[in-house]
């Protein structure tokens, strides 16, 4: 009995600690990080601010979980989409970068938080993590390409790097067509024969 007991105490926090998450992602996501304060997350979760307290001793410490899996969730949607797509590392590229912004486009609002909108130091350290990890995805497949020659010698990295500057902020930053109300679908299509051609492809194209 006292197992039971303790397991059914696990899964009631377990399950209040994902109510917790999902409130504040809304949250974020409708209004950013200044609307995801800690008692409207614990209104839409259906718990006492105690409560959030005792899961997260901080709301940095909130928002910095929710970030973390947010981030993840849209690292791996570009993953899947270059690891899925068949045929040169330029091909790959534009698969990554077409999702990449399809999903930004569909949640603005949550895009910016998660790429943009000013922070405290604790979510800005897992910002700096996951455009880590956008970089090296970006880079591994531009690798792939020098090694296969379908792209000039370049330094990956910095290639990667200065894509994914460029990604977000014509998608997101203030200087983004979008913002005069510009057509995303021209903006998508725009970003992708940029970057397509930032890595080489014409280049390789015309050496092959």
């Amino acid at each position: 009995m006292p197992y039971r007991s303790t397991e059914r105490t696990e899964a009631r926090l377990a399950e209040a600690r994902a109510r917790i998450i999902t409130a504040a992602r809304e949250l974020i996501a409708e209004g950013g990080y200044v609307a995801a304060q800690v008692a409207p997350v614990a209104e839409r979760a259906g718990v006492a601010v105690g409560t959030v307290y005792r899961h997260f001793p901080s709301k940095s410490d909130l928002f910095a979980k929710v970030f973390r899996e947010a981030s993840q969730h849209e690292v791996d949607a570009m993953r899947a989409a270059m690891e899925e797509t068949e045929g040169t590392a330029a091909e790959r590229i534009a698969a990554g970068i077409e999702v990449f912004a399809r999903r930004a486009m569909r949640g603005r609002r949550l895009a910016w938080a998660l790429l943009a909108e000013p922070v405290d130091p604790a979510v800005e350290a897992e910002r700096l993590e996951f455009r880590h990890s956008y970089r090296d995805l970006m880079a591994e497949v531009i690798r792939d390409g020098i090694e296969a020659g379908d792209l000039p010698a370049q330094d990956a990295d910095a290639t990667a790097a200065a894509l994914i500057g460029a990604i977000g902020e014509a998608m997101l930053g203030p200087l983004s067509p979008t913002a005069d109300g510009g057509e995303p679908e021209a903006l998508i299509a725009s970003l992708i024969t940029f970057c397509t051609r930032a890595i080489g492809e014409e280049h390789a194209r015309v050496d092959a």
